[in-house]
């Protein structure tokens, strides 16, 4: 079965241009010109990948994807922001908002088709066994709290492991230190960024420095 595809935009070249290249590539394609339409659309056609543009009318991308992310039933659909907008405050708003990814604008047809095989695939993997997390040479297994590195056993201390795991578990987003913070050590807890970059460290010198990658005022991310 073909993966789906929504893809909206309020520029109809856009649209055109980018249905055009994802259908060569054997995708189901639907379109809308905003977000309140998308959303609609939403309710008849469930894809595995959105690619929504930020700045639209009716409901923009920002407030299509919080509606979205809002709800159960679509939690496992991937949604990816166009932008031509790069300012680190349109990318934290946007991430915070639920966004997985970032094509920016103007589009690179090669670019746009592997991102998306890429997230679709580790979209895929994620689904099929939850419990084992794997990403390059990292195997991550919930159940036993082992971390494998090239099938060699690592000790992770548990806020290690938990980090880690937040990233096997959503390999292509990028978390900010607030989504770490919050989520790993909770929000009754004060804890100093200072933290977050101590475990980052730490965390790198076992997996590799490249592996994780420093995204410039907004936080961390893995290495595509």
């Amino acid at each position: 079965m073909n993966n789906k595809i929504l893809l909206i935009d309020d520029e109809d070249d856009i649209l055109e241009f980018l249905s055009y290249n994802l259908r060569k590539e054997g995708f189901v394609i639907e379109t809308a010109s905003n977000g309140k339409d998308g959303l609609k659309i939403m309710k008849k056609f469930t894809p595995d990948l959105i690619l929504v543009d930020v700045m639209m009318p009716e409901v923009d991308g920002i407030e299509f994807c919080s509606i979205l992310r809002s709800d159960n039933k679509y939690e496992e659909i991937i949604i990816v922001f166009l932008t031509a907008r790069n300012e680190d405050y349109t990318q934290i708003v946007a991430l915070d908002s639920g966004a997985d990814d970032f094509i920016a604008k103007p589009i690179k047809p090669r670019l746009l088709i592997s991102k998306v095989k890429s997230l679709i695939n580790r979209s895929k993997k994620s689904r099929t066994n939850k419990n084992i997390l794997s990403y390059s040479n990292i195997t991550l297994n919930i159940d036993n709290h082992q971390v494998l590195i090239d099938n060699d056993e690592c000790f992770f201390p548990k806020k290690e492991f938990e980090i880690l795991k937040k990233f096997l578990n959503n390999p292509s987003k990028v978390f900010t230190r607030e989504d770490i913070l919050n989520d790993i050590w909770g929000t009754d807890m004060y804890v100093g960024d200072r933290t977050i970059d101590v475990h980052i460290k730490r965390i790198r010198s076992k997996i590799g420095q490249e592996k994780i990658r420093t995204i410039k005022g907004i936080g961390y991310k893995l290495s595509d």
